[in-house]
C-alpha cells in the first residue's frame, strides 16, 4: 500500500489522455513445439505494427497520449495457414497527479483461431469483414478505446463500443467462433452485449466513477478518492442482484481485484466493512484477496 501511495503522489503533468495505441504484442509458440519457427516471429512483427500503425479514430493524437496496452498471443497448434490459440488483451491508463497507471481491460480470448500466411497484408476494414484475426485484433482495439474512454467521462466510450459490435456483426458471416449467441457465455458477443445493455448499465457508470472520481483524486486527497472507490464498486450490487455472478462483473474483477485489495489494505483508515461485504457477495471468486483488506 506504501508503494501504491508514493506512486499517486509522484506528481507530474498530463495534458491530454490517450485514445490511440501503443500496443506491446508478443506470438507464444512454445505449446506448439516448435516456437522457433520464423513464421511465428513475423507474425509478431506485423501485428504488433498492424496495431500500432492503423488509425482506429479520426483523431490525431501526440505519442505521449496513446493508450499503454499488451496483446499475447499463444498459439496452441497450427496446420499450413491454420493456427489455434488464445490472446490476452490488456489495457491500462494514466492516474492524475502520479506516475501510477492502472489496469482497465483485462480479457482473455480463448476463441482465437485464425488463418494467416507469412507476410500476408493486414488492412482494416470498418465497414467489411477482411478475415478473423483482423476481426478480433479490431475488436479488442475498439473495447480498449471504448473502456478507456469511460474513465474519463460518462459514457465516454459509446462510439467505439459502437464500432466494436459492428465488427461483431459483420464477423458473424464466417465460420470462427467466439461472434454468436450459441457460441457460448465467455465471449465477444457476450462481452459488447453486455457493455450496451441496460441490464448492466452500472457498468461503466463504475468505470467513470472509479478512475475519475476515485483514482484521478487521490494525489490530492487520498482519503476522499479512496471513498469514492469504495461508493463505485458498491454501485455494482444492484447489478449482481439483477444478473449474480455475470460475465461483464469477472471482467471487471480481472482486471481491478489486486488494485483493489492494494488500495483497501492500507492507509488512511475508511470504513470498508460495507465494502467488504459488497466485494464478498459480488466478487466470491477473489475472497482470498478481501480476507486480506483489514484496515
Amino acid at each position: 500500500m506504501r508503494k501504491f501511495i508514493y506512486l499517486l503522489i509522484l506528481t507530474f503533468s498530463i495534458q491530454s489522455f490517450a485514445q490511440e495505441l501503443n500496443c506491446e504484442v508478443v506470438v507464444n509458440a512454445q505449446l506448439t513445439g516448435n516456437e522457433n519457427v520464423q513464421i511465428f516471429k513475423t507474425l509478431e512483427r506485423q501485428l504488433k505494427e498492424f496495431i500500432n500503425n492503423t488509425s482506429w479514430t479520426n483523431k490525431t493524437y501526440k505519442p505521449q497520449e496513446r493508450i499503454n496496452c499488451s496483446m499475447v498471443i499463444n498459439i496452441t497448434d497450427y496446420n499450413g495457414d491454420d493456427f489455434q490459440g488464445s490472446i490476452q488483451v490488456q489495457s491500462s491508463r494514466p492516474v492524475y497527479g502520479s506516475s501510477y497507471s492502472t489496469p482497465v481491460y483485462n480479457y482473455n480470448d480463448k476463441d482465437f483461431d485464425f488463418k494467416y500466411l507469412e507476410f500476408q497484408n493486414m488492412v482494416y476494414n470498418p465497414t467489411q469483414y477482411e478475415s478473423n484475426l483482423i476481426s478480433i485484433l479490431a475488436f479488442h482495439a475498439y473495447m480498449i478505446l471504448g473502456m478507456d474512454a469511460d474513465t474519463f467521462s460518462p459514457k465516454g466510450g459509446s462510439e467505439y463500443y459502437a464500432q466494436a459490435q459492428v465488427i461483431l456483426n459483420y464477423s458473424q458471416q464466417g465460420y470462427y467462433e467466439g461472434w454468436k449467441l450459441e457460441d457460448g457465455q465467455q465471449t465477444r458477443f457476450i462481452l459488447i452485449d453486455n457493455v450496451l445493455s441496460e441490464t448492466y448499465k452500472e457498468f461503466r457508470d463504475v468505470l467513470y466513477q472509479y478512475h475519475r472520481t476515485g483514482l484521478d483524486r487521490m494525489s490530492k486527497d487520498t482519503k476522499e478518492g479512496k471513498s469514492e472507490i469504495a461508493n463505485s464498486i458498491k454501485l455494482l450490487r444492484d447489478m449482481n442482484k439483477r444478473r449474480p455472478n455475470s460475465y461483464l462483473m469477472r471482467v471487471f474483477f480481472d482486471a481491478k481485484a489486486e488494485e483493489i485489495e492494494d488500495i483497501f489494505s492500507g492507509g488512511p483508515t475508511i470504513n470498508i466493512s460495507d465494502l467488504v461485504s459488497t466485494l464478498t457477495r459480488i466478487a466470491p471468486m477473489h475472497a482470498s484477496k478481501w480476507r486480506n483488506i483489514n484496515f
